[in-house]
């Protein structure tokens, strides 16, 4: 009785390999949801159906919480960005350009994708100082914020308060010599609507449920992150932190958050 116990088991794992069985699977089954999966495409929206709109910059803090998700060590969702401009999946536009006018080539950005340094060596016989130069890859851990330019709308037609997102440019924090934080810049800026198609094919890790698929556009557009507002569209065209600094700034950037909720619910009487 034992031994057809065993034999039972013993059997089916034998007929597998003989079948030609693949390399092991780290999982119950083959993921191919967000491989398939496209994302629907944007509503078309009458200019004679938008009564009212702000554009819209916002800070998105990877060390925040809820956040932590664009730093999943596995794949981090500044090398997504980065694999998908060098194969040619989408096009990056100048980091002061958040108009997405100005294209930068392949070979600018990879410059820019680098961290040099400069080393004195002494030659230990003839004493000779030498100047050596080492470069190397930014650490997506590194990158520990991203910007993102959105316009919200009020549509008549749905008679309601709508978002759109049309950027997103991960930050690189620039030091002096001395390792002291000077200020912080963009790389480069991605247009949102045209990844869209890039970021539905990568999931994002789902603390609760891993069977749960959710892709980084998913993540987007159920905005599912924690952001602050640090510019909103005015004559000027400054940003808060051009005449505000400190916890002046937040309560600043809250307050612009509350009015644009508020916005919406004051157009209705009860």
């Amino acid at each position: 009785m034992k031994l057809s116990f065993t034999l039972f088991f013993l059997i089916p794992i034998q007929f597998l390999y003989a079948q030609g069985q693949s390399a092991p699977l780290d999982d119950v089954v083959i993921h191919r949801i967000a491989e398939q999966k496209l994302p629907l495409a944007f509503a078309p929206i009458r200019e004679a159906d938008i009564f009212w709109k702000k554009r819209v910059w916002r800070v998105i803090d990877t060390r925040e919480k809820m956040n932590k998700v664009f730093q999943y060590p596995v794949e981090p969702f500044f090398n997504i960005l980065i694999n998908a401009i060098l194969s040619g999946e989408l096009k990056a536009y100048h980091p002061e350009d958040d108009a997405f006018t100005t294209p930068i080539i392949t070979n600018e950005l990879k410059q820019s994708l680098y961290q040099c340094d400069t080393f004195e060596i002494v030659h230990p016989s003839t004493y000779e100082v030498s100047i050596q130069v080492l470069c190397n890859d930014i650490n997506p851990e590194d990158i520990v914020r991203y910007r993102i330019k959105e316009i919200q709308f009020f549509d008549t037609k749905l008679s309601r308060m709508r978002t759109r997102i049309l950027g997103i440019a991960p930050m690189r924090e620039v030091f002096d010599d001395d390792g002291r934080f000077k200020y912080e810049m963009p790389l480069f800026w991605i247009y949102y609507p045209h990844a869209r198609e890039v970021l539905a094919k990568y999931y994002i890790f789902n603390e609760q449920n891993d069977a749960k698929v959710m892709t980084w556009e998913d993540l987007f557009e159920m905005r599912k992150f924690s952001s602050y507002i640090y510019k909103l569209s005015n004559v000027r065209d400054e940003r808060l932190e051009d005449y505000l600094s400190g916890t002046e700034r937040l309560r600043e950037a809250r307050k612009l958050e509350l009015s644009l909720f508020n916005f919406e619910h004051d157009l209705w009487s009860y």
